[in-house]
């Protein structure tokens, strides 16, 4: 037998990897690890759940989480960001694309039917707030001259930020962030009366005939600013079980999404920055999506990974931060206000709103700017219900990363809730116990948030499997076999 003095390993995640290894229960810990596949920051509970037989009384299943080796049951956190957890990221995004696709092929409730409905994948950008390095191609692939004159690499650092920073209009650019979920919002309802338009109709006789679905995910460019991307499908006017009348067509639907993306403004007016409209820029595309088997660039099975790829990316795709940067304990106001009515300056940030001084933020200068200048707008009356403060982190933009109407097809509660259902049912057969019937059963739980995070050992561990199924996963995509 070989004794291993922990006072000489280093490392403090190793020491705790070594207790962890020696406890009596490590397999249990183990387990526990394994079944969150890798997440990065999980939540620790504390508490229990009885499963009793309502019939009889009889207690079919008692469990506490001061059974298991750390005293708390460990659940994935959920976060759809990449950047904060990868393993919970690939989740969602999974999710997204059996949403997306069921809309487009059937599926999750919705008839195989609606493939035959008339679908297009929209692209809606945001205009130019100044020239900005760009990586430029030909029609053939060429790589082409910026208009600093140098050829980019794909990953220069210097793509997407202004040629000029002195003259580049950073308030219009973070107006346009705050004011993009509201763009869009109207491009849907101009889109709406300009299908009414072309088929010569009321708005009232079209909504009778056909009804608009559509899903949509936001992305960042390199510049910072988000732009759009849509599947926008028309059905009849019980959803998606219907077709829509033969008069409305793929031809009808991309007229008037490119008429509605012309015609969208919002007008922002402000004594400090002045008066200004805000639209779509001109890069907008509209393509037919053909049904998956044909030679068509857009299938719906490469559009639903497309946006479900975008789904889990946030701000932080530009270079940006993807966690809040306003003061927690006074939530972002500068002063504590007492039930009184006295304000008191916020310790924590002496009063500025800061939790850190941008100065201090390791991100680019073009996204220091833009987070400067939204904490500058909000700190302006006029802009203070758009709470630039809080999103100073995603430069801006407040809204959904993806949204759908309801008739569009499942939802991603629908899918979760079949997934923990499965999950249950797994969890009762291995513990002998028979199927479960709400008529017959019942579970009472309590359960109290403990934290979030591993231990240091235990974050090793999850960060090994997750490597290990990286590794797995890339052996299959590149076509080895098990």
């Amino acid at each position: 037998m070989v004794t291993l003095d922990l006072r000489h390993v280093a490392s403090p995640a190793v020491r705790d990897l070594l207790h962890l290894a020696n406890h009596p229960d490590f397999d249990r810990a183990q387990q526990q690890i394994e079944r969150l596949g890798g997440c990065t920051e999980p939540v620790r509970l504390t508490g229990g759940t009885t499963t009793l037989d309502t019939t009889t009384g009889e207690v079919l299943r008692s469990y506490t989480s001061s059974a298991e080796p750390t005293g708390s049951l460990l659940t994935a956190c959920g976060n759809r960001r990449a950047s904060r957890c990868p393993a919970c990221s690939r989740l969602y995004a999974a999710d997204t694309y059996h949403l997306i696709r069921a809309g487009l092929s059937g599926g999750k409730t919705v008839p195989d039917t609606v493939r035959a409905h008339p679908r297009v994948f929209v692209t809606l950008t945001p205009p130019s707030f100044g020239p900005v390095h760009n990586r430029l191609t030909t029609p053939g692939g060429d790589v082409r001259p910026c208009r600093c004159r140098k050829l980019h690499e794909p990953d220069d650092a210097l793509i997407g930020t202004p040629l000029n920073p002195a003259t580049y209009d950073y308030e219009g650019a973070v107006s346009f962030n705050a004011h993009a979920s509201a763009l869009w919002a109207r491009f849907t309802t101009y889109l709406r009366r300009e299908i009414a338009a072309g088929l010569g109709m009321t708005q009232k006789a079209a909504r009778a005939v056909l009804r608009v679905s559509f899903v949509k995910v936001a992305e960042y460019q390199q510049r910072g600013l988000v732009h759009f991307h849509a599947v926008i499908r028309l059905d009849g006017p019980d959803g998606s079980s219907q077709p829509p009348p033969p008069y409305a067509t793929v031809a009808v639907l991309t007229k008037a999404a490119r008429a509605a993306a012309a015609r969208v403004r919002v007008t922002v007016t402000s004594d400090a920055v002045g008066e200004r409209a805000l639209g779509w820029g001109e890069q907008f595309d509209v393509r037919e999506i053909a049904a998956f088997g044909t030679d068509a660039e857009f299938t719906d099975q490469a559009v639903a990974a497309y946006v479900a790829k975008y789904a889990t990316k946030s701000a932080d795709a530009s270079g940006a931060l993807d966690r809040a940067l306003f003061c927690r304990p006074c939530q972002g106001r500068g002063a504590t206000v007492l039930p009184h009515g006295t304000p008191l300056p916020c310790t924590a940030c002496d009063g500025t709103g800061q939790a850190l001084p941008l100065s201090r933020l390791a991100v680019a200068r073009h996204v220091r700017q833009m987070i400067r200048t939204c904490w500058e707008l909000g700190k302006l009356p006029e802009f203070a219900d758009l709470k630039l403060w809080k999103w100073a982190h995603m430069l801006g933009f407040r809204g959904h990363f993806s949204t759908k109407c309801r008739a569009y097809s499942t939802t991603l509660g629908a899918l979760r809730a079949a997934r923990r259902a499965w999950r249950t049912e797994q969890a009762r057969a291995h513990a002998g116990l028979p199927a479960s019937d709400p008529d017959t059963t019942l579970a009472i739980g309590h359960w109290a948030y403990q934290g979030s995070g591993y231990s240091p050992g235990g974050a090793l561990l999850a960060a090994h499997l997750w490597h290990r199924r990286e590794l797995e996963r890339r052996f299959i995509a590149e076509g080895g076999c098990g």
